[in-house]
């Protein structure tokens, strides 16, 4: 009877993709998939490090995981926890048979568990669903402040636009959402090379119905990369904005203000009036003041974005910011992130109510759950609708309610799935 596994994957769309292709891996070993965790031979779970959250999440998770296997089982931790602590990971989890970052051989049993290759280019199983992430590189050659990324996952490394292109084929699913630490720098690396996403854009363009792009730094967006979206058919822009206090982000080391992005989302509107934003910020930085904070809820206030996220900050060894004077009180930052989601959250239910009315196209993943141009998959809201219509295809419905960040459809009486 063959081996069976279990791949349990936390943090961000660039693990999931990380996960995809271990699965791939132990497929080609032989093993099969379990049914639950406590019926595998091998127990695999790729952890996330970003802040502390995150780390104790991937912990907690590897001690339950830890009770609830069978009987001589073996438990892997591998990720960005694994690459980043390594032995001391190891040496505070004896519940665990192995901790590997990826890249790193690890034999358990009979057979190689952990790859030896590098991940980016190793070939995945088929979508379950009809979209998926695609990475298109790995590492950073930023330095933002408050990231320890670079330190662990290294400096970025773009795969060739053949090899993305041969996954994109290989996957065959109606949208590709393409993903890295830096989108937009894809094809320059280490500061060598020319910045090449707008040709990866129209290539991928070429093959998926749908082409979404995450995690987008701000000073790259330029007007041949917005044009190269907006062609696509999905004027989707998720901007890694983080603050927009002018000295703050200095002190993130990172470029802009808000007035620059403001001009920037203003001009995108004017040319796709139906674009959608997403942003993130990180709130209670070494130094926030309270015009800082001001600031960032007149710029939530005047940009009217689509979705948003709002981030206490967690200070990371081994960055700049670990030693930054000007600490934020845990209670500041806690009233801080309530004020500014609650605005947020006002904004994204007046928004979606906007669309009540409007007739749209949606992807349907799965009976009775489609997607429009507007929501990135398992990261935004969804459209609700009849679960008659085919997952997989495109369908014309009408808008007649939205609930929150959520819409409901009826179909529409013109169009048909394509």
């Amino acid at each position: 009877m063959p081996r069976r596994y279990w791949v349990e994957t936390l943090g961000c769309p660039k693990n999931q993709v990380d996960s995809d292709k271990l699965v791939g891996t132990l497929l080609a070993d032989g093993m099969v998939p379990a049914d639950s965790p406590d019926a595998a031979d091998l127990v695999v779970v790729n952890t996330c490090a970003f802040i502390e959250d995150a780390r104790q999440e991937s912990i907690d998770t590897v001690l339950a995981l830890s009770d609830a296997r069978r009987d001589g089982a073996e438990l892997v931790v591998t990720g960005c926890m694994a690459e980043r602590y390594g032995d001391e990971l190891a040496d505070a989890l004896p519940e665990v048979d192995a901790v590997a970052g990826f890249g790193v051989p690890v034999t358990l049993g009979p057979t190689r568990r952990v790859p030896e290759l590098d991940l980016l280019n190793l070939p995945r199983p088929a979508s379950a669903v009809p979209w998926a992430y695609v990475k298109v590189a790995e590492g950073c050659d930023r330095a933002c402040g408050f990231c320890a990324i670079p330190t662990f996952r290294g400096p970025q490394r773009s795969r060739s636009i053949e090899s993305i292109l041969a996954e994109v084929d290989q996957l065959g699913v109606q949208e590709v959402v393409l993903v890295a630490q830096d989108l937009a720098a894809f094809g320059r690396d280490q500061g060598v090379g020319e910045r090449a996403i707008v040709p990866l854009v129209e290539a991928v363009s070429a093959r998926a119905a749908r082409v979404r792009l995450l995690y987008l730094y701000p000073s790259d967006l330029t007007d041949q990369l917005v044009d190269a979206i907006c062609a696509t058919g999905v004027p989707y822009f998720d901007l890694s904005l983080q603050h927009v206090s002018r000295p703050l982000l200095r002190r993130m080391r990172r470029w802009g203000d808000g007035d620059r992005f403001l001009d920037r989302i203003h001009a995108i509107r004017g040319r796709e009036p139906d674009a959608a934003f997403r942003s993130n910020f990180i709130v209670g930085y070494p130094g926030e003041t309270e015009d800082d904070h001001d600031a960032l809820l007149r710029f939530v206030e005047a940009a009217q974005l689509d979705w948003c996220g709002f981030f206490s900050y967690s200070p990371e060894a081994g960055t700049y910011a670990a030693d930054l004077d000007g600490q934020v009180a845990p209670g500041l930052v806690a009233e801080r992130l309530a004020e500014l989601s609650e605005l947020q959250d006002a904004i994204t239910a007046q928004r979606r109510s906007a669309l009540i009315g409007r007739t749209v196209e949606v992807l349907v993943d799965e009976p009775g759950v489609g997607r429009t141009h507007r929501e990135a998959p398992e990261i935004d809201g969804i459209v609700t609708v009849p679960t008659d219509l085919v997952p997989g295809a495109f369908h014309t419905v009408e808008v007649v309610d939205s609930l929150g960040p959520d819409l409901e459809a009826v179909a529409a009486t013109i169009g048909a799935p394509r």
